[in-house]
């Protein structure tokens, strides 16, 4: 990909300087354009600006070591400096689920809005990337033409990400899509001018109106709840008649019309965005009045919480009733492998209910240890996966991490009391493992796979 944007390139700023604002801004100068990441936080700044992430991302710490060594990239924590030196300012910051409610909350979005509004005193486009209830651009583009000094020659946009945690480089360099919500020309060929390195690779471009760009990203993600969630469902089915899940998910994937991407069976979703995101969608549809258009999302939430559940009850049963005193090794604590992310994490919330239930829980995540300990310090953790292993009544493997998938069964039997196994992503070999001795269960398939 070519790193040379035009003369006439847009300088960018990048507000908030998150999961998000990090990886958009080191990707952007990568890129070729002079980049300046904003935030309020003192000490992230001080981070970012020395080469140091506050969060684990696969390639993207050798990204901002580039970066910065390029002198196209720096961070501030001032709004009038990011005023004065943007074109286009990308809003990047956190939307989490409001306390007490499942809508999103915007204070961070509007306070980013607030701030940098005041400094632009010239034309300039304002790009949302945040993920936001449908309204809020139209809100938002009311606020800044208030506060601005430039008035109706500061445009608002909205460019929603679709970044995957682990893949988060590869999904800004080369995006399935860019999608840009508009209201103007101008506006229109401002976005293309800050992404023409990636739109010159082929990347498809889909231009709507502002609510419609809002939309997607939530709409993509209830989509996803709602294929994981569903499998997942057939899963408590084949617990029920004895089928197997796997088998079945399998099957189904043959078929073009349904494939096998995020047809996988296991725990489910977790993580900072899926989960609080459908709950603000079907609260934002209920604020429109066409809640009943996706009362099935309140149903992908409780079959994703019931897979908790049942391994929990499964574990219970492999270890023949009470789980008092049972020593649990458990493999993995982020929400997903190739992160350090343990927004309701599913795996950690599996080892707090057995934790509560009386067994003696000890995890271990290649990434996610710190942030683990630090959030849930009455749980045991343990250097590796053989030591949490150790004496161990039971393994389960809660993030499917590709060190925990190649572990060998026969080494790891070496050093446990019982040779039981619960496998909640279907990521281990059953075969390999019941060769070498052990009770394998998993989640949705019979006992004797």
């Amino acid at each position: 990909m070519g790193h040379t944007p035009a003369p006439d390139a847009p300088r960018l700023t990048v507000i908030g300087t998150g999961y998000l604002g990090a990886t958009h801004a080191a990707c952007m100068a990568y890129l070729g354009y002079e980049v300046l990441g904003v935030d309020i936080d003192e000490r992230k700044i001080a981070m970012l600006s020395a080469g140091e992430l506050p969060f684990f991302e696969p390639g993207l710490p050798e990204l901002l070591t580039k970066a910065l060594a390029s002198g196209r990239l720096r961070f501030t924590t001032s709004f009038a400096e990011a005023g004065e030196f943007g074109d286009v300012h990308f809003v990047c910051v956190g939307t989490p689920q409001t306390a007490g409610s499942p809508a999103a909350d915007l204070t961070y979005v509007d306070a980013a809005v607030a701030a940098l509004a005041p400094h632009l005193r010239r034309r300039a486009l304002v790009v949302g990337k945040s993920t936001v209830p449908v309204g809020t651009a139209s809100r938002l583009t009311s606020l800044l033409r208030e506060l601005a000094p430039a008035g109706d020659e500061v445009e608002l946009a909205w460019n929603p990400e679709f970044l995957r945690e682990g893949f988060a480089v590869d999904d800004t360099l080369t995006p399935d899509r860019l999608v840009f919500g508009v209201a103007s020309e101008w506006a229109r060929r401002r976005l293309r001018d800050a992404f023409a390195p990636v739109i010159a690779e082929g990347v498809p471009v889909k231009e709507t109106d502002l609510a419609t760009a809002e939309l997607v990203k939530v709409a993509a993600n209830a989509f996803l709840a709602t294929k994981i969630s569903y499998i997942n469902a057939m899963a408590e089915i084949c617990e029920t008649t004895g089928a197997d899940v796997r088998d079945l998910a399998d099957a189904l994937a043959y078929d073009a019309r349904i494939g096998g991407r995020f047809l996988q069976p296991g725990l489910g979703f977790g993580g900072g965005c899926l989960p609080k995101d459908i709950r603000a969608f079907a609260h934002r549809a209920e604020e429109l009045g066409v809640g009943r258009a996706v009362a099935f999302l309140h149903d992908m939430d409780e079959i994703n919480h019931r897979r908790r559940v049942r391994a929990v009850d499964l574990v219970r049963e492999i270890v023949g009733g009470s789980l008092q005193g049972v020593r649990v090794a458990a493999f993995g604590a982020a929400f997903k492998p190739n992160s350090d992310d343990i927004r309701d994490a599913p795996a950690l919330a599996v080892s707090r209910t057995l934790h509560r239930a009386g067994a003696k829980v000890r995890i271990f995540d290649p990434a996610a240890l710190d942030n683990a300990r630090r959030a849930h310090p009455e749980l045991g953790y343990g250097e590796n996966a053989l030591d949490v292993a150790r004496d161990a009544d039971v393994v389960l493997l809660l993030t499917e991490w590709t060190e925990f998938r190649e572990i060998d069964p026969e080494v790891v039997g070496g050093v446990v009391t019982h040779r039981r196994v619960l496998d909640t992503r279907h990521a281990l070999d059953p075969i390999r493992w019941q060769a070498a001795g052990w009770e394998y269960r998993a989640l949705g398939r019979p006992a004797h796979v």
